[in-house]
C-alpha cells in the first residue's frame, strides 16, 4: 500500500511541478510585451518590481525542476509563494474578484500541491 500510495505522490508532484514550470519558465520571454507592461502599470507596479519579479520567478521556476540542494528548493517554494500571494492582494485591491484574481489563486494553489507532495516524497515534515 505504501508503494502505490508513494506513486501517486510522485505523479501528482511531477503533475503540479510540470504545470508550474510551463506558467512560469515562458513568462521570462514576454516581459516586455505590450500585455505585460500594461497589467504592470494597471496594478501600479514599479519600473524595478517588475524586473525583480520576472527574473526571480524564472530562477524559481528554474530551481523547482531542476535537481539542486532542498534547501534552494525551498527557498523558490518560499519565494514563489510570495509573488503568487502579493499578485492575489494586488489584484484584489484593484480588480476585486476578476478572473486574474482567481488565476493567481488557482498558480498558488497547484505551488502548494507541488510543495506538499515534495515534502511527502522526502520525507520530510511540514511543521
Amino acid at each position: 500500500m505504501e508503494i502505490k500510495s508513494k506513486k501517486s505522490v510522485k505523479i501528482a508532484y511531477w503533475i503540479s511541478t510540470g504545470l508550474l514550470a510551463l506558467f512560469i519558465l515562458p513568462g521570462i520571454f514576454f516581459m516586455n510585451s505590450p500585455m505585460a507592461l500594461e497589467g504592470t502599470r494597471h496594478l501600479l507596479i514599479p519600473e524595478w518590481l517588475r524586473w525583480e519579479v520576472g527574473v526571480g520567478s524564472f530562477i524559481g521556476g528554474l530551481l523547482l525542476i531542476l535537481p539542486v540542494w532542498n534547501r534552494l528548493r525551498e527557498w523558490a517554494y518560499v519565494a514563489l509563494g510570495i509573488v503568487y500571494v502579493s499578485a492575489i492582494i494586488g489584484h484584489l485591491w484593484i480588480d476585486g474578484w476578476a478572473a486574474v484574481t482567481f488565476q493567481a489563486i488557482f498558480i498558488f494553489l497547484v505551488l502548494l500541491v507541488s510543495y506538499i507532495c515534495w515534502h511527502k516524497l522526502n520525507d520530510r515534515k511540514l511543521y
